[in-house]
């Protein structure tokens, strides 16, 4: 009889429990609470999440990167018609599009809205028109421009403009990282990223004036007037020309010094064009051979003056052809295109002293700078 009532009391424990795991897990709000809060009162209170700590919003640019974020606001798209058809026969030194319609780069390099660019992106352009990286468009005015540097100014009026802060070539050094920025075939605006290739870059027969930074940033045509800039964000020079056999980029690309480019943008503002001096010589160098056929010192320094304009300062002044031009202004003179740069600083209708060597006798000519002929037009 105990053991059948224990086996009843078992069987009831068996069904109690299965009940019980039953109830809780598909209906646990029929169960008692035993003291706890009711569930109707665990749902009214709020559940506040615990505050998440947030980290301060950094760029993560850095590097070439930062200076490319900070320069390409400023580097705009420049779209000009009516201007001049490419001469197919000329080395296609400048990277431009052929036609009557092209298109250029510009930079930004003041509030006032004016933009530094190449001369011959917009040489005999009858219209010119700006496009900003942020979509903005506007009419351009072209202040002015220098055939002998292929510099061009121009401006516009719009609010808010980023501006490119310059930099110094004095601070750049061969195999410096420099970024490319310009607009391309049209594709957009495009940075492009080398080093610089050499310093003081002249005797190429691009431009009359020339002290280029060379770079293998690729350049392309589009990119004529954009910006060369340093690792800094700055820019160190304007993008002008190429040496390529093929129209496009070959690693030898060419850009106006940030120096030369400043001083040409003051004369357009100013004036409208550049002044610069001249005295009407031609010159060469003077090689070992030409200082012993003239019989002068094996030492002797300066520029052989090979022709005298007539009329010209040097000749109512009383240079000849032979003489060697030793300095210019209290300056020596080493080659014709020191003698270029020389003479082209002077102030026209001042008096400039030259120092110059006729045969064994050194004299000092007082010379009347005059103003330097316009170049002639290109065809």
């Amino acid at each position: 009889m105990v053991r059948r009532l224990w086996l009843i009391f078992a069987q009831a424990c068996t069904v109690a429990l299965a009940f019980w795991f039953v109830v809780s897990t598909l209906r646990p709000a029929w169960l008692p609470s035993l003291g706890k809060a009711p569930p109707s009162a665990a749902l009214s209170q709020p559940v506040v999440a615990a505050p998440t700590k947030r980290e301060p919003e950094t760029s993560t640019a850095t590097g070439m990167a930062a200076a490319a974020q900070q320069a390409a606001p400023a580097v705009v798209l420049l779209r000009t018609a009516g201007g001049r058809t490419r001469n197919t026969s000329v080395p296609p030194w400048h990277p431009s599009p052929e036609g009557r319609e092209g298109l250029g780069s510009g930079v930004i390099v003041d509030a006032e809205g004016h933009i530094l660019t190449n001369h011959h992106v917009v040489e005999g352009a009858k219209r010119i028109e700006v496009q900003l990286a942020d979509g903005r468009e506007a009419k351009a005015e072209l202040i002015g421009s220098d055939p002998e540097t292929d510099l061009a100014l121009l401006r516009i009026d719009l609010p808010r403009l980023p501006v490119l802060p310059p930099g110094t070539t004095s601070e750049l050094h061969v195999g410096d990282p420099v970024l490319a920025i310009g607009n391309p075939f049209g594709v957009g605006q495009t940075v492009t990223g080398g080093i610089v290739s050499a310093l003081g870059r002249n005797q190429l027969g691009i431009n009359v004036f020339e002290n280029f930074i060379q770079t293998d940033a690729a350049i392309n045509p589009g990119n004529s007037g954009g910006a060369l800039v340093d690792a800094r964000g700055r820019w160190v020079g304007i993008n002008s020309a190429i040496y390529s056999r093929s129209g496009g980029n070959m690693g030898i690309g060419f850009s106006i010094p940030v120096e030369l480019a400043l001083d040409v943008m003051q004369a357009l503002k100013t004036d409208g064009r550049v002044t610069r001096g001249w005295i009407g010589v031609q010159s060469r160098p003077l090689s070992q051979e030409l200082i012993e056929a003239l019989k002068l010192p094996t030492d002797q320094e300066g520029v052989l003056i090979s022709g005298v304009v007539q009329d010209a300062p040097a000749s109512n002044g009383g240079v000849k052809p032979g003489d060697v031009l030793r300095t210019v202004a209290g300056q020596a003179v080493a080659n014709p295109e020191q003698l270029l740069r020389r003479v082209a600083s002077l102030k026209p209708d001042s008096t400039a002293t030259l120092v110059v060597q006729r045969g064994s006798r050194t004299l000092e000519l007082a010379v009347k700078v005059g103003r330097r002929p316009p170049p002639s037009p290109t065809r």
